[in-house]
């Protein structure tokens, strides 16, 4: 009988989506054995300093692929928004899981929303992108960094360490905090992290069985809009230094691609959008469509580097060293 061992973190939330995924190929493929292999990576054990300190998101993946390339675990299951825009040589994205909802949350005790925090108000938040664009809408706030998983970071918040913090709708949802969600944030106010909501499949690009076993995962929909954004932030270049936002989302025929990179301190950011018109959207053309969606996400990354994007992440570079 066929083993597929799947390497995940150890938090709540990656061991929620891991056994997620197991669930679902179990139900594919009668017969299957599936086991997961948790592991603490570098990301996890470093909590005293910001990610943009000490690697970045990478952090939280590198011991997983170091898995798959050693042989010791044959998929890695990933929240997509902590993916690098390269992935190392002989490894592959083998399927993206139907998307979940990609907003950040407003997440407080005391404020319904986010406009409504007061002047001074502490909000905690260990994404670049979140304090960037957070800092552009109110300067007026205190924003802190904020690390450690869902369930310490919402421990801080009810010990009364934050006023409000932010975090991703989709793993308050996967994990039952649905409720401890004051406010969703709208796309249009807080522009998304790349992948944020997608469920991600590594694997190793020479192992046909594994490819094939996790194929019926694969949403066509999902696919596009991360090979979208994706090609966006491959073409940017940026790293965990780089405040950029990508979202992609289909609305009648039509792909549209929010972009933006900022300042960290939210004195300056550039943004723009493109769209790519769709003939048909059924799965067929979704798939058929990826290659039009990775130039769309090349696209609108130039119109933001013509922009003085480019300076932005030059200077975020230059930070990092």
């Amino acid at each position: 009988m066929k083993l597929l061992r799947i390497a995940t973190r150890r938090s709540a939330l990656a061991l929620w989506q891991a056994e997620h995924v197991a669930a679902r190929l179990r139900a594919a493929h009668p017969g299957l054995e599936v086991e997961l292999l948790p592991m603490v990576t570098q990301g996890d054990r470093i909590l005293d300093r910001t990610l943009a300190q000490v690697g970045g998101k990478g952090l939280f993946i590198k011991e997983l692929e170091v898995a798959l390339q050693e042989g010791r675990a044959d998929l890695a299951v990933h929240s997509m928004k902590d993916m690098p825009a390269a992935l190392p040589d002989g490894l592959c994205l083998a399927a993206a899981l139907e998307r979940a909802d990609p907003r950040d949350a407003f997440v407080s005790n005391h404020f319904a929303r986010f406009q409504d925090l007061p002047h001074g108000a502490k909000l905690g938040t260990a994404s670049l992108r979140r304090q960037c664009q957070v800092r552009a809408l109110r300067p007026d706030l205190v924003v802190q960094p904020l690390r450690g998983n869902v369930n310490t970071r919402l421990a801080k918040l009810d010990a009364n360490e934050f006023d409000a913090i932010l975090l991703a709708c989709a793993g308050l949802d996967r994990l039952g905090f649905s409720a401890r969600i004051a406010e969703h944030l709208s796309p249009a106010l807080l522009v998304p992290a790349v992948g944020q909501g997608i469920i991600g499949i590594e694997c190793r690009s020479d192992d046909a069985f594994t490819r094939n076993a996790v194929a019926c995962l694969d949403d066509a929909l999902a696919a596009l809009c991360l090979a979208t954004e994706r090609a966006f932030s491959a073409r940017l270049a940026g790293s965990c230094q780089s405040p950029i936002a990508g979202h992609a989302v289909l609305e009648d025929h039509t792909l549209r691609l929010q972009g933006l990179v900022g300042a960290a301190d939210g004195s300056r950011s550039v943004a723009d959008s493109g769209t790519l018109v769709l003939t048909a959207t059924h799965t067929t053309a979704l798939r058929a469509a990826l290659g039009n969606g990775e130039a769309l996400g090349v696209a609108v990354a130039e119109k933001l580097l013509a922009a003085g994007a480019g300076d932005l992440l030059e200077a975020a570079r230059a930070a990092e060293h």
